[in-house]
């Protein structure tokens, strides 16, 4: 029977936490997505991270002087964020804690956000369409006008350029797989989970047709490091190499084709 994405992150708490730093591979999402929010975030405000999990992003901000909401789904991941939001000493900056989906943001009033964040992929856990295009709303909702969003998801063909080499028995099922490639639809992601992976023009359109947005930037979070383990090789026995590597990443990551091929794409629009 397939499991809740509550159930998933509940059973793999600790390692969302750890995800963003566990490599430098992984690191390179976390450093990208900083660099960006850095690039377009008003210089003070009150933020509302959305789907914000366990706070890494939620402590950086606040580390630099933002107010911020952290919503997320999940009880286990909301009670390591408060932790370790305590052990930054940053709890006078995080203004809210909130157990919520990022398709119901009812809580909070419109205009409500001076950005609204919703990083590392929680609108590829909403099941079916329908839902996706309210959690949109949602998120376009709360922000005033003027206000940066930021939204990153897993990518369509950027998983297909990774699974045969790491997944190759995904490509077995027939009818798996063509639900994969042709929807984006993965039924049985880490097993027993649901996951849509999108297509660039699709996550485009998906804002598109609320009409309350424009584009800003897109961006490819990982770019073009799809060998994840010859990456961390290349960091680890090469520091010249690997600062080389990551000031190509971040002149090339907003290419058309790199965006649209990363494991992660990152969409900044501005609500009108």
């Amino acid at each position: 029977m397939k499991k809740t994405i509550k159930t998933c992150y509940q059973d793999r708490a600790q390692d969302e936490w750890r995800r963003l730093i566990k490599d430098n591979f992984h690191r390179l999402e976390f450093k990208t997505t900083l660099h960006f929010l850095k690039k377009y975030l008003p210089k003070e405000g009150l933020i509302l991270d959305a789907g914000g999990g366990p706070g890494r992003y939620t402590i950086e901000l606040a580390k630099q002087g933002y107010e911020v909401v952290l919503l997320d789904l999940t009880p286990k991941l909301l009670r390591i964020a408060k932790k370790k939001i305590k052990k930054a000493k940053v709890e006078d900056k995080v203004t809210d804690i909130v157990e919520g989906s990022i398709v119901d943001l009812s809580k909070f009033p419109d205009n409500s956000f001076e950005a609204v964040l919703c990083l590392g992929g929680p609108l590829s856990h909403v099941e079916g369409e329908k839902k996706r295009q309210k959690a949109v709303s949602e998120l376009i909702r709360v922000a005033k006008k003027g206000a940066p969003i930021f939204v990153s998801v897993m990518g369509r063909l950027g998983l297909l350029i990774e699974t045969p080499m790491y997944w190759p028995d995904e490509i077995k099922p027939r009818e798996h797989f063509r639900s994969l490639w042709q929807a984006g639809d993965d039924q049985a992601w880490r097993w027993e989970y649901y996951c849509h992976f999108f297509l660039p023009e699709e996550l485009k359109k998906l804002f598109a047709s609320t009409g309350k947005t424009e584009i800003v930037d897109c961006v490819g979070l990982e770019g073009l490091a799809h060998a994840k383990r010859k990456i961390s090789q290349l960091a680890s026995g090469s520091p010249q190499a690997w600062r080389n590597w990551q000031e190509a990443h971040l002149e090339l990551c907003t290419h058309p084709a790199v965006f649209a091929t990363s494991n992660h794409m990152m969409i900044i629009l501005k609500k009108k």
